[in-house]
């Protein structure tokens, strides 16, 4: 009988190994209906999963719920079960003023303001994202005509310790690390990218990320302003799944 993973609870003929990873279970069905023939293969706590098809190889949609540590769990149950290439598809909040809601952010290395990181890697060691996916991530959203950015985003695990930092005891180091993001050009904040990009190095995995901008508090002006369409993932999805497109057909022309 094949082995079920604790908490993702698939086995391990579920899966492809090719997987989508949003936070939000919501948007599963939504990522999947890009897929041929996706159906629910398991649903547990907030691990949604759903199997189907893109150009003829099995390609799963994995919700990983907010943050690091639930991130990592679904991670390392997919790897287990042979899956070694994750396109993450989330949402973040910009960083610097001119970045408009509804922007796509593609980040080419992650702050590791977190803690499930550390318990893989010492913090020297840079959470980065695999260079091909990331150029597939890239030449899809250019082909899309979409706007788009590449660059560095940040990591935390509380997330009003960012939108509520003065309410915080440790509020004078969430402001003074803030700015210092702002200044270094830091693109966007986010929960999972630092995780997940540790824990596929440390599992000799593929993952990247594509991310759509919902807010930016550095730009009073537009905050989840409606014409943006900030809320509107599709661009997100669209790119990603071009990517992955591209990814499967890299991989059958070279037989990996």
């Amino acid at each position: 009988m094949a082995e079920r993973q604790f908490h993702i609870q698939c086995t391990a003929e579920d899966i492809g190994h090719y997987v989508f990873l949003p936070g939000d279970p919501d948007r599963v069905p939504w990522i999947a209906s890009y897929l041929e023939n996706a159906q629910k293969v398991a649903q547990s706590r907030e691990f949604t999963t759903y199997t189907g098809t893109l150009d003829g190889t099995r390609v799963s949609v994995t919700s990983t719920g907010i943050g690091g540590p639930s991130a990592a769990i679904a991670m390392e149950e997919l790897v287990a079960l042979g899956a070694h290439t994750f396109l993450r598809i989330g949402t973040c909040g910009g960083m610097q003023p001119e970045l408009v809601p509804g922007a796509l952010i593609i980040p080419t290395g992650a702050i590791r303001m977190e803690g499930t990181s550390q318990e893989y890697m010492p913090l020297a060691f840079p959470a980065v994202p695999d260079f091909g996916l990331t150029e597939h991530l890239v030449c899809a959203a250019r082909a899309a005509a979409y706007d788009y950015h590449t660059g560095v985003v940040q990591c935390k695990d509380s997330f009003y310790g960012q939108h509520s930092p003065e309410t915080m005891p440790v509020a004078p180091t969430l402001l003074q690390n803030w700015q210092a993001w702002k200044a270094a050009g830091t693109l966007a904040s986010e929960m999972e990218s630092a995780a997940l990009f540790t824990v596929a190095a440390a599992r000799h995995v593929r993952c990247a990320t594509i991310l759509q901008m919902l807010w930016n508090q550095e730009r009073q002006a537009v905050v989840r302003d409606k014409e943006h369409a900030a809320s509107d993932m599709t661009h997100a999805i669209e790119v990603a799944v071009a990517a992955m497109r591209a990814v499967i057909r890299e991989n059958k022309e070279t037989a990996v």
